[in-house]
């Protein structure tokens, strides 16, 4: 489902000149579930942000489900990620002005669902992540660990093919924490959905069916089975 082949990514010039990728080459399987562990600058967040498009390589390509991202014009890549692609967000990222429902069901209004069935799916989901009954509430009247359960729900609407999760139980306590990580891989093995789960905390990648650890500077990777 995914796969990057030598893939590169350099900042700046000169004394500045910053390698963040040197070659990084690994894939995932669809349906499987990868940790990338790491410190805080191994580029873990930039790495997302390749394979989603967001951001460019310098050299080398990154492959969803057999497309070169970087091969398409930014429309396309627009469209790839509104289709293909859910984000989970360390920051939830909700939108304040829209209810919990209203946040849940977007992705599928922008892909052009009518908003009855838009609404139907995000109080499935809702349900599903212990959140029944609170679409009509406003996201700031929401404890942070709700509101993440809110932003997962979100993200998984559209059923999409890739999770990116960007360190999503990083603005948590460690009990919450595990219990987001619990319902983010129970949902995404429930639908088929192949993720990337970012993390420094080996707790949470403990979570996942694979661990790739990303070392600063070149990129290295450590394949691990199973922490």
């Amino acid at each position: 489902m995914i796969k990057v082949e030598n893939l590169t990514r350099i900042y700046g010039a000169g004394s500045t000149r910053q390698v963040v990728f040197d070659g990084l080459t690994f894939s995932v399987k669809k349906g499987e579930t990868v940790a990338l562990l790491g410190a805080s600058g191994s580029g873990k967040t930039t790495l997302l942000n390749l394979i989603s498009g967001i951001d460019s390589p310098d050299s080398g390509r990154v492959l969803l489900d057999g497309v070169d991202v970087h091969a398409l014009m930014e429309p396309e890549r627009t469209l790839l990620r509104r289709r293909s692609i859910g984000f989970v967000f360390q920051f939830f990222n909700l939108i304040p002005t829209l209810k919990v429902g209203e946040n849940v069901a977007l992705p599928l209004e922008l892909l052009g669902e009518n908003d009855r069935t838009a609404q139907h799916r995000a109080a499935e989901l809702l349900e599903e992540v212990g959140l029944g009954g609170l679409q009509n509430r406003y996201p700031e009247t929401l404890s942070g660990g709700e509101q993440q359960r809110a932003a997962i729900a979100r993200a998984l609407a559209h059923r999409p093919a890739v999770l990116l999760a960007d360190e999503p139980t990083g603005n948590l306590d460690e009990d919450t924490g595990d219990r987001i990580i619990d319902s983010l891989t129970r949902l995404a093995r429930q639908q088929g959905t192949t993720m990337l789960l970012v993390t420094h905390s080996n707790n949470v990648a403990q979570a996942a069916d694979r661990v790739v650890q990303l070392t600063h500077g070149r990129g290295g990777v450590r394949h691990g089975a199973g922490l």
